[in-house]
């Protein structure tokens, strides 16, 4: 005969197994163990603290609690389906443990402050970790910036070749992607350090509990001021996940420019074979994958964050079981920004080289230095648009000659424009170019060196 488990005496029959397995959590919520653990130990010490309990009673709570993080620990506590969800079977086993005292953990808490207080507790560990390798990904980025201050490398507007810039100028623009990002998850991280606990079940509770205690125990900033928004809020979530989708855009974008790098058509980086992979058919491949799995894995963190606005869109206050979907996106999309931050850390460091003779071939065979022979005659005096024009003429009848406009001869230059002298070669010379360009935040070689610097500041500080 099957055991009969009802909620309380509310009810007269157990749920249907479908159903049981429909509702449970306990598959992924598990992932909040330690975070459950910890937060039922501070409110059990805030029981005792406010008299709810008994110090004795309190004291029992907190022990019994951390025999079940030993016991999880040491792979000896694995509840199964039948517990529901990681609060349940916490207080299940609390209860085998110290008996009926363990009955008591739950007074003046609802499973909605409490989750909401674990999954606060999970995130915020959690950003700290991703700061922390956003911060690795940020030295490798410097590290290799470095080696390449004055080598070149085409720069591209839609996609077609634009102006040279420094490598490491190029480098550096994704350091300032990850530093916003690493600002921006500081920025999120307030928001999420708030605690919802004692927010009851949505309308606070009738005991003489002390929030503030209960949050200091736990490092909290701060304590929700509204027990509605307390439990029914995701904002932070939300936020979070837009925050965990920008960097899946940053990590993408340069996943995308290693890709088209490493293809036969760009030859600007070769890939070690630590981190690639090779055709199951044709023997002379040597496929991106890190880099490609990244951009594909970018998203499904847009998926989760979609997912999140939907389920919170049309939910009335206060809690809903529609709020059960919040955690596997969530725990997804942190597994995916860390393994992609790992393996593009790995691959910048390890996997790739950049092929220095191929890139000073590529800014030397195309017509990037045009805009430079219009600021040299507009230095000169003639207005910039006629500049432009001339330039334009002497691009088109160049490319009609098959010429490149390093090729032509100083008469030719003249006949053009009276302003131009011997200089040009000199102006329009492609490390001549890059090191022209000396305006703040520019690819000069001296800006550049500039920017290496403060960014290893910026680091440090």
């Amino acid at each position: 005969m099957t055991k009969k488990e009802t909620w309380s005496q509310r009810f007269e029959s157990a749920l249907h197994p479908a159903i049981a397995r429909f509702n449970a959590s306990i598959g992924f919520d598990i992932e909040l163990i330690e975070y459950d653990l910890t937060g039922s130990q501070a409110h059990a010490k805030m029981l005792a603290h406010t008299g709810i309990i008994s110090p004795e009673e309190g004291e029992q709570l907190v022990a019994g609690l951390e025999q079940i993080r030993q016991e999880y620990r040491q792979g000896e506590f694995q509840p199964g389906v039948d517990a529901e969800d990681v609060h349940f079977a916490v207080e299940r086993r609390l209860t085998e443990i110290v008996g009926d005292v363990g009955k008591k953990v739950h007074t003046a808490r609802s499973r909605n402050d409490q989750v909401g207080t674990d999954t606060r507790l999970y995130l915020r560990d959690q950003i700290q970790q991703i700061r922390s390798e956003l911060r690795e990904f940020q030295r490798v980025l410097l590290d290799i910036a470095e080696q390449h201050v004055e080598t070149l490398i085409p720069g591209y507007t839609h996609l077609q070749r634009a102006q040279p810039v420094s490598l490491a100028h190029h480098l550096l623009a994704y350091f300032q992607m990850a530093q916003r990002d690493w600002e921006r998850l500081g920025d999120v991280y307030r928001r999420v350090n708030i605690s919802p606990l004692g927010c009851g079940a949505l309308a606070g509770t009738t005991f003489p509990i002390d929030r503030h205690y209960t949050a200091k125990l736990l490092d909290f900033d701060d304590i929700y001021a509204n027990s509605l928004d307390g439990v029914s809020d995701r904002d932070f979530a939300i936020e979070f996940l837009c925050a965990a989708s920008l960097i899946m855009v940053h990590l993408s974008r340069l996943a995308e420019e290693v890709i088209l790098w490493s293809s036969e058509e760009f030859r600007f980086v070769t890939l070690k074979d630590s981190c690639a992979t090779g055709s199951s058919i044709m023997p002379q491949k040597k496929n991106p994958d890190v880099p490609e799995l990244v951009r594909g894995k970018t998203g499904r963190v847009f998926g989760h964050l979609q997912a999140m606005l939907v389920i919170m869109k049309g939910l009335p206050l206060a809690y809903n079981k529609d709020l059960q979907e919040d955690k596997e996106g969530l725990f997804d999309s942190v597994n995916t920004i860390k393994a992609s931050l790992e393996a593009m850390t790995i691959l910048l460091r390890e996997g790739l080289q950049f092929r220095t003779q191929r890139l000073a071939e590529a800014v030397a065979e195309d017509f990037s230095n045009a805009t430079d022979v219009a600021d040299y005659l507009a230095a000169r005096g003639v207005p910039f648009r006629e500049a432009y024009n001339l330039v334009g003429k002497v691009v088109k009848t160049s490319i009609a000659a098959g010429k490149l406009l390093k090729d032509l001869k100083l008469e030719e230059w003249q006949e053009l424009h009276p302003a131009f002298a011997a200089d040009i070669y000199e102006a329009i010379s492609p490390r001549q170019v890059v090191a022209a360009r000396n305006s703040y935040g520019g690819t000069g070689f001296v800006q550049v060196s500039k920017a290496l610097i403060a960014a290893r500041t910026q680091m440090a500080q």
